[in-house]
């Protein structure tokens, strides 16, 4: 994985910086989405690989094509204010995914939007991360421990609030995915393996990871 500058916080995402031009909110988020389509893109067919494991075998294809079909719009998504940018993207998340996971990515994108300001600070973004957790895990009727994304992003969020930068960050989303090998599935199809759900990652853990690692690298270049 290429090196991050340690000295980037997420709070930097998407702010205009002195000198620089009032279009480069718009083209940082055009960047993010296709950096994040692209992310999916080459790791759909590990995700497939995973979710055939433990469920039903199709989180890559869903996410991929969820990515892809955000992806298209990526300009007209950059060219709004980011609490609409963030819903509208939720929103063709919810309508393109499909399955259990186009609802909870999509949840997560929505409450973001509406808890978010137009130009956040760290704070303003760890308090509105944090409301979008709470809404994805009412959307899913789960909580941490029982093997969702929601594993890979509580710890995320507690890292923002705990001021870790983005490569700091990175590394704790793929640490908390992997930490979901151990643990028994709670909740959605892999639930009904029971104890045979033990010894494998979850997809939706893995795919949160890798977006949340897209982000910090694109943040980490930003310096």
């Amino acid at each position: 994985m290429d090196q991050l500058s340690d000295d980037r916080s997420f709070a930097t995402a998407g702010k205009v910086q002195p000198g620089n031009s009032a279009d480069m909110t718009a083209l940082d988020l055009s960047r993010l989405i296709t950096a994040a389509a692209d992310t999916i893109a080459d790791h759909a067919e590990e995700l497939t690989a995973l979710d055939q494991a433990i469920g039903d075998g199709d989180h890559g294809l869903n996410m991929k094509r969820g990515f892809e079909a955000v992806r298209t719009e990526a300009d007209a998504f950059a060219a709004k204010p980011l609490p609409e940018a963030l819903k509208a993207i939720g929103t063709k998340l919810v309508m393109t995914v499909g399955g259990a996971s186009g609802p909870l990515f999509g949840t997560l994108f929505l409450a973001l939007g509406r808890e978010i300001s137009a130009d956040p600070d760290r704070a303003d973004l760890t308090a509105a991360f944090g409301k979008a957790i709470e809404a994805v895990a009412a959307r899913g009727k789960s909580q941490v421990g029982q093997k969702t994304l929601l594993d890979v992003l509580q710890p995320v969020h507690d890292a923002l609030a705990g001021g870790m930068t983005a490569a700091e960050i990175a590394d704790i989303a793929d640490a908390a995915a992997e930490a979901t090998v151990p643990m028994k599935a709670l909740r959605g199809r892999a639930s009904f393996l029971g104890d045979r759900s033990i010894g494998h990652m979850d997809a939706g853990a893995r795919s949160t990871a890798l977006l949340v690692r897209t982000l910090a690298h694109i943040i980490g270049d930003k310096g």
